[in-house]
């Protein structure tokens, strides 16, 4: 290992791998915009780069553009995101009527919000995140024109 290298380990706060971790929750939007603040606030390369890969990859808008935030107040040079095309998920249409198909005929839009919560709080707590005060709207229209006929 390198001088350089060692110095940029031993510089790495005691947190480091919970925070590198807690960027990766796909169930928890909030702990990866935490766990941001946080990275920004460790001056060392390991921190430089997670951060950019958030700010590119992160499906929720607000946890990229607070790493891109993050990143220009380091002084780095961030190409702005793009917000990611279609559907966040693969196939959520077909996750939706699945959830749906499970629940009795005659259940309420609180009754399908609660489950998709409970099977794939992936799913809820993203768009949950990207969708801020219209999520409900979205949800109650996604469940509304989900056909759960063959």
């Amino acid at each position: 290992m390198s001088q350089q290298n060692q110095e940029s380990t031993q510089q790495l706060p005691e947190n480091f791998s919970e925070l590198k971790k807690a960027v990766n929750r796909t169930a928890d939007w909030e702990a990866r915009l935490d766990a941001v603040q946080e990275l920004a606030k460790i001056k060392a390369d390991e921190s430089i780069k997670i951060l950019q890969y958030v700010a590119k990859a992160d499906l929720v808008t607000k946890v990229r553009d607070a790493a891109a935030k993050q990143l220009k107040k380091m002084g780095q040079q961030v190409e702005p995101s793009e917000a990611p095309k279609g559907e966040l998920f693969k196939d959520l249409r077909k996750i939706f009527k699945r959830i749906k198909k499970s629940l009795p005929a005659d259940h309420t839009y609180e009754d399908f919000k609660v489950k998709l919560e409970k099977m794939r709080i992936d799913i809820y707590n993203t768009y949950e995140g990207e969708k801020g005060a219209q999520f409900d709207a979205w949800l109650k229209d996604m469940w509304e024109t989900t056909e759960t006929r063959k």
